[in-house]
């Protein structure tokens, strides 16, 4: 027997089981005869009730169970419904007002699963509903109580990243009178946003947005800034993160380590323009082709009272700003980076970006001529769309061309040609009438690239998409968690995004992280892999399948006066993949709640006979 086992009371001897189905409103009810499902469930081995209601997540639904539990003595409880990652909590809650021990409650997904999978078999969907409630109430029959699992929390948060993700997180974090180590590694806070000038879609001046966290978190006693310094490694698990951290902490400048303990993590590591290749757009050959970071400087020092902007000397009488430089490349179009990949991803900012800085070059210097050339323009954000009517406005000339054939930048090698460079464009505007447009500069509006944050990805397993940024675990139910508990995320190491945005992922994961500090100790799902130390051999291949560092480790144990190893669980870094259960010769270990008992039971009621009549 398990320790788990031995710590928990035993459920009573037959279980009784409430089966609960969902309309989900229709969209159940629309596909899946839920009547005929109930009435398979009663006939179904310890099934003690079946009900039907429109909305079991409503407050009449989970009363039903809660009277239910009470009156009937329901002692186990199944749900079938839409996705338990909307209401999984919810009919937890449910059953344990009702008294029992909340992991005695089981779920069916009747509607991602079952409904709308299968909306032209009627027939088809109602009997594969009746099966999954059967499966379910299989498992139900099995369950056991068990209690979530405690783990030391130590109130300390860890920001990495110093721009104003970083520095919004870390102020809200420090509001909430909490202990917040913030490590950048530059020598200044601020990241990107420093010397941007004004910024979308107020105008704001970025430094004093800059200047304002920055203030915030200097002046905060809770805060502790580390500049010049990165995160080298982390080990452990939520709650109870061992940091390693490299810099320089002393007088003199000498790198150093230090390390400390975090109860959670909030990676804000921003991003950095994309940087063209050698000779794309002539970029790097070219010195009038620049990149959009490289314009907003160039304009932002420009002297004021010419006609025409004044660069290196020249004369900037006809600008081409080009689109999409480093996004939304195509496979066979556009050469893969170093890593083999492409940023098939749209950046987001850089059409608001290039706009306005089209309006601000025109504004200024109102005879020069400004070409806008485009494959879309996807000014997203509430008010962005006013930039392009502005920049039409203001005389911006759009060209708009197909991903597959982007434009070329050309250099004029004839003296006796006014203009240096030339961009030749497939204008679909103009039904694919190729366009040869005479400019001074080029302008490469840039995307975003997620910097490189190898040792927080290996050391943690940071899940990352395909597009490089780190991937959250769901963007509407879970947008700023990882699937490392403890860990979330802030600003663009997740994704594009504009300033607002950014700093509302912060606040985010800073509110996500101050509700992880609301108690002593931090509380988990008990779905993770448990020993039964009565069978353990010690073989060891557990942990040659395991691939969370620490989560199992062999020890040594006296028992009957010899000295034995033994395979022990860390539960704050198991996630209860199961990969340990598949090798274990002599069975000794189960996940608990998913053992493999129950997975039989959850066959053997797939495989049930259907009662004759319901179908």
């Amino acid at each position: 027997m398990s320790d788990r086992e031995k710590q928990n009371p035993q459920p009573p001897a037959e279980p009784k089981v409430g089966v609960y189905i969902c309309r989900c409103g229709g969209n159940i009810s629309d596909v899946v005869d839920v009547e005929r499902v109930a009435e398979a469930a009663r006939h179904m081995p310890g099934v003690a009730t079946a009900e039907v209601h429109t909305f079991m997540c409503s407050d009449p639904g989970q009363q039903m169970i809660t009277e239910d539990i009470g009156k009937q003595g329901v002692n186990r409880v199944v749900v079938a419904s839409c996705t338990p990652f909307l209401h999984e909590s919810t009919f937890r809650g449910a059953v344990a007002r009702g008294g029992m021990n909340p992991y005695l409650y089981e779920h069916a997904n009747l509607r991602e699963q079952c409904s709308w999978a299968h909306r032209h078999d009627k027939a088809g969907a109602t009997e594969k509903a009746i099966r999954m409630v059967a499966a379910a109430v299989g498992k139900a029959r099995c369950d056991e109580p068990l209690d979530q699992i405690r783990l030391p929390n130590h109130r300390i948060a860890l920001v990495v990243g110093g721009g104003i993700a970083g520095m919004k997180a870390a102020s809200e974090l420090a509001g909430c009178g909490l202990s917040v180590v913030l490590v950048e590694q530059s020598g200044a806070l601020g990241g990107r946003l420093i010397d941007r000038g004004a910024v979308y879609p107020a105008e704001a001046d970025a430094d004093q947005i800059v200047a304002e966290l920055r203030s915030t978190v200097e002046r905060d006693r809770h805060i502790e800034v580390l500049l010049n310094s990165r995160v080298k490694s982390v080990s452990g698990f939520v709650g109870n993160f061992q940091v390693a951290i490299e810099g320089t902490f002393g007088p003199g400048g000498a790198v150093a380590a230090t390390s400390l303990t975090a109860g959670a993590l909030i990676v804000a590591t921003g991003f950095h323009p994309y940087v063209p290749a050698q000779g794309e757009f002539l970029y790097a050959v070219e010195p009038s082709v620049v990149t959009m970071p490289d314009f907003i400087q160039i304009l932002r020092t420009a002297g004021a009272g010419a006609p025409h902007l004044t660069w290196r000397g020249q004369s900037i009488r006809s600008v081409a700003f080009i689109h999409c430089v480093g996004s939304r490349q195509i496979d066979g179009v556009h050469t893969p980076r170093a890593d083999g990949r492409l940023n098939n991803y749209c950046s987001r900012v850089c059409c608001t970006t290039a706009l306005q800085q089209e309006i601000a070059l025109r504004r200024r210097f109102p005879e020069t001529a400004v070409f806008d050339v485009y494959q879309d323009i996807r000014t997203y954000a509430r008010g962005a769309e006013d930039y392009y009517r502005g920049a039409s406005d203001a005389g911006v000339v759009f060209f708009r061309y197909r991903g597959e054939e982007p434009p070329v930048v050309e250099r004029i090698a004839a003296s006796d040609q006014p203009y240096p460079l030339a961009v030749r464009v497939k204008d679909t505007l103009t039904w694919g009438e190729e366009l040869r447009l005479p400019v001074d500069m080029v302008v490469l509006a840039t995307g975003m690239v997620p910097n490189s944050i190898p040792e927080l990805v290996d050391s943690i397993k940071l899940p990352t998409g395909e597009d490089r940024f780190l991937q959250e675990v769901h963007p509407k139910l879970r947008p700023v968690e990882v699937s490392v508990n403890g860990v979330l995320l802030a600003g663009t190491a997740q994704a594009p995004m504009d300033i607002r945005e950014t700093l509302a992922a912060a606040g985010a994961a800073a509110v996500k992280a101050a509700a992880m500090f609301s108690h002593d100790a931090v509380e988990l799902n008990p779905y993770v892999a448990d020993i039964d130390t009565s069978l353990c051999e010690g073989s060891g291949l557990c942990l040659t399948q395991c691939e969370y560092d620490g989560a199992l480790r062999m020890v040594e144990v006296v028992e009957d006066g010899r000295t034995r190893r033994r395979a022990q669980v860390n539960p704050g870094l198991c996630v209860g993949c199961g990969a340990c259960v598949a090798v274990c010769p002599s069975r000794a270990i189960q996940v608990s709640g998913w053992r493999l008992d129950q997975y039989d039971a959850m066959v053997d009621g797939i495989v049930a006979e259907v009662p004759a009549g319901v179908l």
